[in-house]
């Protein structure tokens, strides 16, 4: 039963791909969208850190599932499931088809990230949950999302060179030929260039996790993709790059100065999102820059257990990663929804948006809360508990500024109504980020409800409302930065450096045709197999 899930996980969205192009089926596989992700779901229930499935014995090629990996899939599985019923709700009928096309393969990859156990396997799930998506952020065809896409699929595709030449590292030091995961590991303590290969993973992990100054192509592609995409690659994909760092930097094989770098840059991440976040005016914009702030704290946690060699950091960390897949998958849907809520409809929305909010900075007896306990081993003490507490106050701070775009965004007809299809994809998600969390940490609640240790949490909540109030009165004298921020003096800087530039602006242009991209990734997959399995 476990080889079943787990091969059904990312088989049954390509299965259903296929079927889509049967033209006698495509309606029956738009009613069936939502059905795609539930394999995963049960796998993450039942399969976690059972026996792998082995589909190529010779360079163990495998399916698996560790306990870190599958409650990241199950949440991941939850917002695919609820993001594909508003689908059907919010793209209009005559572009569903061609909307699925994208969507199918990218959860595919999304969702068999998290069950790959090879090098080879991984990296092409890997790729399947970033370049396809490049359709979903395009999707509209407005001069936006052209731009957006054209810059999403050229750091999509470093990315992807990136993490090649890591893998590829990795597997050169490997003793035997099996590519699968848990053997490639343990010789990356002694081998010659581990550095070198660090670094091409943190690389590529980072730029899919959004950290700085790789972030760039979230507030970028967020606001241009279609709520149900934007919920997706926020909540699910950018959790690639989490689980790739929880994977592939083993706490026993990392040097303890990789782990200081990677929180360093975690809480840079963590304070650059809320800094730019607050002057954003798009409600879509300000939940992808809580986005990166949000995977800069997950990027300090790992950083600080690899510093301190603490072994229940990988748990740790996918933890407080899914209630990010649930609350902030929610958010976004509800964006969409509060476009459509007007008269008493409003409070569907604005009511659990404030608690969701909330929850990003550890309100207690919220999701977030615990997520934030969760890690308290590793941000919880000296500087780094400091600078995580102000993160939260920042993360309240950025999140209430949030709920005030998306009530601006609200409905002027009292009497619009949200569908059913778009309302209870929400507030399902909503609740889930809610409950899920208590059910997945019981321990969790062990000395947390003692009068200091809700204070403890509350302080920077309140510190955060505080800050927000100031906002209010003086936020319109802070300057609004271009969204992508680092990006555009990069451009230009580019730009002036002719012939550098205009080489640049022609393999963006080209990058445009997705045909060139799927050119690259079969270069790139072409060339894994060959360096890891002719060895």
């Amino acid at each position: 039963m476990n080889a079943l899930l787990l091969a059904a996980t990312p088989l049954l969205p390509l299965l259903l791909l296929a079927a889509l192009a049967l033209p006698g089926q495509r309606r029956r596989v738009l009613a069936l969208l939502w059905l795609a992700p539930l394999p995963g779901l049960a796998c993450a229930l039942v399969a976690g850190d059972g026996e792998p499935f082995i589909v190529y014995a010779r360079v163990r090629l495998t399916l698996a599932l560790d306990h870190p990996s599958a409650l990241l899939l199950g949440a991941a599985s939850l917002l695919w499931c609820a993001a594909s019923v508003y689908v059907r709700a919010y793209i209009a009928r005559d572009d569903q088809a061609r909307f699925a096309a994208w969507w199918l393969p990218t959860m595919a990859g999304s969702l068999g990230v998290f069950v790959a156990g090879d090098l080879v396997g991984f990296y092409f799930f890997y790729a399947l949950a970033s370049l396809p998506a490049w359709g979903l952020v395009i999707h509209d065809r407005t001069p936006r999302a052209w731009a957006a896409g054209a810059t999403y699929l050229l750091l999509t595709v470093i990315g992807e060179a990136a993490l090649l030449t890591g893998f590829a590292l990795l597997a050169a030091f490997t003793p035997g030929n099996s590519l699968a995961i848990a053997d490639v590991l343990p010789s990356l303590a002694t081998a010659p260039l581990r550095d070198l290969a660090i670094g091409f993973l943190v690389v590529g992990f980072g730029l899919k996790a959004g950290l700085v100054p790789l972030h760039v192509w979230l507030p970028l592609a967020h606001p241009a993709a279609p709520m149900p995409a934007s919920a997706v690659l926020s909540g699910a994909i950018i959790k690639a790059g989490i689980v790739g760092l929880i994977r592939f930097l083993p706490i026993e094989a990392t040097p303890a100065a990789w782990g200081e770098a990677l929180a360093v840059l975690g809480f840079v991440t963590a304070f650059w999102g809320v800094a730019i976040g607050i002057t954003q005016r798009n409600p879509k914009t300000v939940l992808a820059y809580s986005s990166v702030s949000q995977m800069g704290v997950v990027a300090a946690a790992i950083g600080m257990g690899l510093a301190g060699g603490i072994a229940t950091t990988p748990a740790s960390a996918a933890f407080y990663a899914l209630h990010h897949v649930l609350a902030k998958g929610a958010l976004f849907l509800a964006v969409g929804v509060a476009a459509v809520a007007g008269g008493r409809a409003r409070w569907l929305v604005l009511g659990p948006a404030v608690v969701l909010a909330l929850g990003f900075g550890g309100m207690p007896l919220t999701g977030g809360w615990l997520a934030k306990e969760a890690v308290k081993a590793e941000l919880g003490d000296g500087l780094a508990g400091t600078l995580s507490a102000l993160s939260a106050a920042g993360s309240t701070l950025l999140m209430l500024h949030f709920t005030r775009r998306l009530a601006a965004g609200l409905a002027d007809d009292a009497a619009a109504r949200p569908s059913g299809g778009m309302l209870i994809p929400w507030l399902a998600l909503a609740a889930a980020s809610m409950l899920l969390p208590a059910l997945a940490f019981p321990d969790a609640w062990a000395g947390i409800l003692t009068p200091a240790a809700l204070a403890k949490a509350l302080w920077p909540v309140l510190i955060g409302a505080v800050a927000v109030l100031a906002l209010m009165r003086w936020g319109d004298r802070v300057p609004v930065v271009p969204g992508g921020d680092v990006i555009h003096p990069a451009r230009r800087a580019l730009a002036a450096a002719a012939p550098l530039g205009d080489a640049l602006a022609w393999f963006e242009a080209r990058l445009r045709a997705w045909p060139a991209a799927g050119l690259a990734l079969l270069l790139l997959t072409t060339a894994l197999g060959l360096v890891m399995m002719g060895r």
